[in-house]
């Protein structure tokens, strides 16, 4: 069977039981369904699972959150582990698969079709996540445009606010693809058709996110990322392909000019803070396509779900493209510290002085969001933090090797970025994108320059030695009996 949502859930029911939990009693989809799940994360649940309500208040279908909040169930959307999840990602996200085209009838997203009056968001379980969000938001759809010149479909996931009965807000990162599309509309003096894709297989939110070079492919990483093409068939209303096995597609026109406009926000937003408050344009929606009995999906923002389900695409994509630039390079890891995006730590098999800083810029024009570049040695595990700091106390002195970037394009939704004028307080959040970059070079010279070797008991030892010799302790007096 074709991969969806759905095989996926099956997938991890048989090879990672427990990490997906039903909640059969009554929730509010306002706070309470994010407060069991904030539940879950204090109280330090190993699995920190995906939890299926089915029964949401005043929605008949049932709701799905916390899905990608683990890189173990992400891992294994890819068929890997946590060891190989990068490389195998990379790995498939740069050999795509051609989606193809499939019939109506074979096409569970048109089971069920809306138009006109029937038109009606509010029978979804839409949620409100956190506390000073400005309302319902749909946050896991993934929105396909068409790029007007070279007719590719790009796909992203931004915010869309629930605004009525048959509009929603976009929220896009000026940086991203889909605003560079909506800005082309504009020129053009044209709508933009927005398709907003609800519920399908891991791989293709993750495509979304993905860090991919030019308008457009995303369709195609996702086939590779599953390993099979994605089924697409038409929209209804629409000159769009859309996910043939997706739960639910949303289609809409959004009025690009300067005037169709509605304040939007605030929301909190992957830097853990409520930004983005502004006008931003919205979707009227023509016509809504779904399954049967859809599952709604949704993600935790400001949240760890919202952290690893946008790290992981990005640390494959970087993975891929920095290694382009700089073939050195062994790894890379967008730590949850960095929110998945702001911190990079990159190791290298360093050959010539230099390569750090290439990689480093390679890594700021693969995603804009990145910050902090860390860069060290092969010899140093990347998604150990602990041994990336040691590297910034033994390897680093900061009046040799720190560049610091002023006036770099940022994320937009930072709370501390500035404008031109270096105005953090800036209210226009157009112009407040910038940002001051930061490489630290934690390496130690390039040979032949000696440097002191790393202290370790030898590998082949530590291979031999046996763990089952250790017993408990079970006080003094026994142990020097035991020597009698």
């Amino acid at each position: 069977m074709p991969k969806d949502l759905r095989t996926y859930l099956e997938q991890l029911h048989s090879n990672m039981p427990g990490h997906l939990k039903v909640v059969e009693e009554e929730v509010d989809r306002k706070w309470e369904v994010t407060a069991i799940v904030e539940k879950l994360k204090r109280e330090l649940d190993p699995t920190f699972p995906g939890i299926l309500f089915t029964n949401v208040k005043d929605s008949k279908f049932p709701l799905l959150i916390n899905l990608c909040a683990s890189y173990e169930r992400l891992a294994l959307s890819i068929d890997t582990d946590l060891k190989s999840m990068v490389t195998e990602y990379a790995k498939r996200e740069g050999t795509g698969i051609p989606p193809v085209e499939v019939s109506r009838d074979q096409a569970p997203v048109k089971e069920v079709i809306w138009k006109g009056d029937q038109i009606d968001l509010n029978q979804f379980p839409i949620v409100w996540h956190n506390e000073l969000d400005s309302g319902y938001f749909i946050d896991a759809g993934a929105a396909l445009v068409k790029d007007p010149d070279n007719q590719r479909i790009n796909a992203g996931i931004y915010r869309h606010e629930v605004q009525a009965k048959d509009e929603v807000g976009f929220m896009s990162n000026p940086a991203h693809h889909g605003s560079y599309v909506l800005r082309r509309m504009r020129e053009l003096g044209k709508p933009m058709e927005v398709a907003i894709v609800v519920g399908h297989h891991p791989a293709f939110l993750m495509s979304a996110v993905s860090k991919l070079a030019g308008i457009g492919g995303e369709l195609e990483a996702c086939g590779g990322l599953m390993g099979e093409p994605l089924e697409v068939v038409p929209a209804e209303t629409l000159d769009l392909l859309v996910p043939a096995r997706a739960e639910i597609v949303i289609e809409g026109v959004l009025d690009t000019s300067e005037e169709a406009m509605r304040q939007e926000g605030p929301f909190g937003e992957y830097p853990r803070y409520y930004t983005g408050v502004g006008p931003m344009p919205f979707v009227k929606i023509t016509a809504i396509t779904m399954r049967e009995n859809p599952i709604y999906q949704t993600v935790f923002n400001a949240h760890i779900e919202h952290t690893c389900l946008g790290a992981l695409p990005r640390m494959g994509s970087m993975f891929r493209r920095v290694r382009d630039a700089v073939p050195s390079v062994q790894m890379i890891n967008l730590p949850v510290s960095g929110m998945g995006r702001s911190h990079v730590y990159i190791s290298l098999k360093k050959a010539r002085d230099g390569e750090p800083k290439l990689a480093a810029f390679a890594a700021f024009a693969v995603d804009h969001l990145v910050k902090h570049v860390f860069i060290v040695d092969d010899d140093v595990d990347v998604f150990d933090e602990t041994e990336v700091l040691w590297c910034m106390c033994t390897r680093f002195q900061a009046d040799r090797d720190l560049s610091i970037i002023p006036y770099g394009w940022g994320g937009h939704l930072m709370p501390n970025n500035y404008d031109i004028d270096r105005n953090e307080r800036a209210t226009d959040r157009h112009k407040k994108i910038l940002e001051t970059k930061m490489i630290l070079d934690l390496t130690k010279p390039a040979p032949p320059t000696p440097f002191p070797p790393r202290c370790g008991v030898p590998d082949e030892v530590v291979e031999k030695a046996q763990l089952d010799v250790l017993k408990d302790f079970t006080g003094v007096d026994a142990l020097f009996k035991a020597k009698v």
